[in-house]
């Protein structure tokens, strides 16, 4: 059993490291860093054993591992926690991405979607972060690059 501090250091890598989203079908939510990380992923592994640990993997220079939190786990442990855990005055950020999440995947998850965040809840926009008016596949495809490009996964071509 997960101690606060244990569900206090999982919301803080989550909230610096994490990834809320999912594959179209089904939500998850992913971890992803560095292999020198290893022991705090082991750690992560033993301490919230539903999740499931993957790697490491060596992919354009880089080597890391992943945990990620899929199904019954993501729907009945992660998901309630993160509810109680992260709010908007925590990081209002990492708050709205995992609303999103929910949103998204509401029947999935089993919930109904949570209240949308207030207008001043939410995250200004950013380059990363189009605003609501730039829905076109052409601007969330210009941004989920722009996004690539800045974490050093694809570099501008030279064409």
């Amino acid at each position: 059993m997960a101690s606060s501090f244990d569900e206090g250091l999982l919301v803080g890598l989550l909230i610096g490291e994490g990834h809320f989203g999912g594959d179209g079908r089904q939500p998850q939510v992913t971890l992803r860093m560095h292999e020198r990380h290893e022991a705090l992923f082991r750690w992560l592994e033993s301490t919230f054993p539903g999740g499931r640990l993957y790697g490491p993997y060596d992919h354009g220079g880089r080597r890391y591992y992943q945990w990620m939190a899929r199904g019954a786990y993501l729907r009945e442990e992660l998901v309630p926690l993160l509810r109680r855990a992260l709010g908007p005055s925590l990081d209002r950020y990492a708050h709205t991405r995992f609303l999103q999440m929910c949103d998204r995947y509401a029947r999935q998850l089993g919930i109904g979607p949570p209240a949308s965040p207030k207008p001043e809840d939410r995250p200004a926009p950013t380059r990363e972060q189009p605003s609501s008016r730039d829905t076109s596949l052409g601007h969330r495809a210009a941004a989920a690059f722009a996004a690539l490009r800045e974490a050093g996964g694809v570099q501008p071509s030279t064409d």
